[in-house]
């Protein structure tokens, strides 16, 4: 497993060893201690399943006051998959990074507490799939809109489709204290 620090502290993209041949392959997609070793957080909670059909954006979503890291992965398909730094005292406020994360490529991305999360499908669909450090919490899902110009991500999708939670999302500059 190689862990790559990006631009963003704590943001980490992964790539996990795999092993294939004519039959087909096989990863290990979490081992806590080789996880413990690079810094990453060994204790999730949650595993979630999402499905979107091509062109579909997600995000930007996060959790407050309790906050989740997330370990995502595509199982099928591909997306563009973004974090966006939303704490309030650090140097990279309002910075976002972006790679691309496919069934092919097989890479993951650790985006941590503090940060918010969105993905577009590149794909026809993508299967998403990922581990969260805290559980899910109704009453405190948070949205900033995907498009907010303080932020500037450079989505690669011209028109996608966003669902109406998404399409209303805050502002960066309106973020909870």
């Amino acid at each position: 497993m190689r862990v790559i620090d990006t631009p963003l502290d704590g943001v980490k993209l992964i790539e996990a060893d795999v092993f294939g041949d004519d039959r087909g392959f096989f990863m290990e997609t979490f081992n806590a201690g080789d996880f413990e070793k690079s810094g990453l957080p060994t204790t999730f909670v949650q595993d979630n399943h999402s499905r979107s059909a091509g062109g579909v954006l997600r995000g930007l979503h996060y959790q407050y006051p309790t906050w989740q890291g997330k370990l995502v992965r595509v199982v099928e398909g591909e997306i563009f998959d973004v974090a966006v730094d939303i704490r309030l005292k650090s140097a990279s406020f309002g910075q976002w990074h972006g790679v691309h994360l496919s069934a092919a490529n097989r890479h993951q991305l650790y985006i941590p507490e503090g940060f918010a999360h969105g993905f577009c499908v590149l794909s026809g669909s993508a299967d998403v799939v990922y581990k969260c450090t805290a559980l899910y919490v109704p009453s405190e899902d948070r949205c900033i809109s995907w498009n907010d110009p303080d932020i500037g991500i450079d989505w690669p999708l011209s028109e996608p489709l966003v669902s109406a939670k998404d399409s209303n999302g805050g502002r960066l500059g309106d973020l909870d204290a």
